[in-house]
């Protein structure tokens, strides 16, 4: 290989390493752009808090899971209407599953205790055009999908299956046919439940609900808990025992 080719080899890869790099950087300042509470966005402090408190073992006996009219799903045994954590998650977004993985298991105790009265508002906080729309795309068919899954135990189960199946931010992924075999593994019975899923019979009313949501709740990042209508601190929300300390003191 000549000279001459060698350079130009050369400076087609510095060309290429350079437009990955400024890829990288126009995805990062999108994410921060539109507050999506994303790993690399909300800084270490929610990672240090996760770290420095141990995750509890969840029960295996979960409070009622019902479902209201307006979409939201609660979690509380019967009789306790307070403390109420609201949950706002979106299936898609990254520091959910870390919520999820941290902290879930504090607040499935605490409800299955009566301690707690935890109402999960799922929502789409990912703007079209991010990702050229396929995160906002994955978010709506999770969440569309769990809507096809009857309250009770399986909606848990689906739920916590999602976060787990959760696919990178710029990848497609929550296929359909996967969606409705997962339902299936969470014991979903309901003889309309594929139907739905393959239809997205909820996605319409999934936005809908969701911009509402935000909107009304004033959220603009996910995962955002709120305890008795009050924002609690990332720190506290990703350290399972001053998570757990904060809903008892809630409730004194």
């Amino acid at each position: 290989m000549g000279k001459e080719a060698r350079e130009a080899r050369q400076r087609l890869k510095a060309q290429r390493e350079a437009e990955r790099e400024r890829e990288r950087k126009k995805r990062i300042a999108t994410i921060v752009t539109v507050a999506v509470v994303a790993v690399g966005a909300v800084g270490a402090g929610w990672w240090f808090a996760a770290q420095s408190s141990q995750s509890e073992q969840p029960t295996t006996a979960l409070a009622p899971i019902t479902r209201a009219a307006d979409g939201t799903v609660v979690m509380a045994r019967p009789g306790v209407d307070k403390p109420v954590v609201d949950v706002y998650e979106d299936f898609q977004c990254p520091a959910c599953k870390s919520l999820e993985e941290t902290s879930a298991a504090t607040l499935k105790n605490l409800a299955a205790e009566g301690r707690v009265k935890v109402v999960f508002h799922t929502v789409t906080i990912f703007p079209q055009d991010l990702f050229e729309g396929v995160t906002r795309a994955n978010s709506v068919r999770a969440a569309a999908a769990a809507r096809c899954v009857p309250a009770g135990p399986a909606w848990m189960t689906f739920h916590d299956r999602l976060f787990k199946e959760q696919p990178p931010e710029d990848a497609e992924g929550f296929a359909i046919d996967d969606l409705v075999a997962w339902g299936e593994d969470a014991g979903v019975t309901d003889p309309n439940f594929a139907t739905c899923v393959k239809n997205q019979q909820h996605a319409a009313a999934h936005l809908a609900d969701s911009d509402k949501t935000l909107q009304a709740a004033q959220i603009d990042g996910t995962p955002t808990l709120k305890l008795n209508g009050a924002a609690v601190e990332q720190g506290t929300a990703f350290n399972p025992s001053a998570l757990r300390q904060a809903v008892l003191d809630a409730a004194k």
